[in-house]
């Protein structure tokens, strides 16, 4: 995600061709709603079609992952909404979900679009920066990283770098599917013991309409926690405190 001319697509394109270079057998499939824009409108903006426009963005996006492919989503994207209907494609779908926001200041933005013609009006740059959501308000919404094109001499190397960190953070997540209830290790009973004591907090917290509207950020924390504390030797009453005192510090909760 990122402001208009702010480099998305260069970065995705150059994303695409390192990743199919590292992985042979890969196949990624840039979905760019300009394009599916262009097929319907030619290119102008129509208010009245972007409904159509994000219908099959979404329905071009499912078919990829249905083929096999790695998919780019190279939008704005600066609307959480607009995030989470990724988010819970991917997750419907069992594939990681990744957000890499493409952070170029506006300054910058506002001077590459002037440079390339102006594509784009400078007051749908300025709108975007003015209605961007931030991140951190919920537990899926947060970039795996933060990249700004007008400060980077090698975007390959920083590509190379976020494609690293991809790898770390679904080696967790297989290991986090590999403990769960589905599939426990029985190696160790601490994470028998993490999941149906964690499950039980979480449950216990969602019937209080305080924090139902937190859900997925608690959710998120409880996923979290198990992972922080796999194959540790923790007593019951150990896990219980410690699932207490970390809700309790993250959602700002009053101890109890």
């Amino acid at each position: 995600m990122g402001f208009p001319a702010s480099g998305k697509s260069t970065f995705a394109r150059k994303f695409k061709e390192i990743i199919e270079r590292k992985f042979e057998d890969a196949s990624v499939k840039i979905i760019d709603p300009d394009l599916i824009r262009e097929s319907i409108t030619r290119g102008e903006f129509n208010h009245k079609k972007e409904k159509l426009i994000r219908k099959k963005k979404k329905k071009s996006i499912k078919k990829a992952l249905s083929n096999g492919n790695i998919v780019i989503s190279d939008d704005l994207n600066y609307y959480s909404s607009m995030r989470h209907e990724l988010m819970e494609i991917a997750k419907n779908m069992k594939r990681g979900f990744f957000i890499v926001h493409i952070a170029t200041p506006l300054e910058a933005c506002l001077k590459w679009n002037e440079d390339r013609g102006k594509k784009i009006p400078n007051e749908v740059i300025h709108n975007v920066s003015n209605k961007f959501d931030d991140f951190n308000r919920y537990g899926w919404d947060n970039p795996i990283d933060v990249v700004d094109p007008s400060k980077i001499s090698n975007l390959s190397d920083k590509i190379e770098d976020i494609i690293n960190t991809i790898g770390i953070k679904m080696n967790k997540e297989a290991l986090y599917i590999k403990t769960g209830s589905d599939s426990k290790d029985h190696s160790n009973p601490n994470n028998e013991r993490l999941e149906k004591i964690s499950r039980k907090y979480v449950g216990i917290l969602l019937k209080n309409p305080e924090f139902r509207e937190k859900k997925a950020r608690i959710l998120e924390l409880r996923k979290q926690f198990v992972m922080e504390n796999l194959n540790k030797s923790l007593s019951k009453s150990e896990i219980s405190r410690g699932l207490k005192l970390y809700f309790e510090s993250r959602l700002n909760m009053t101890p109890s």
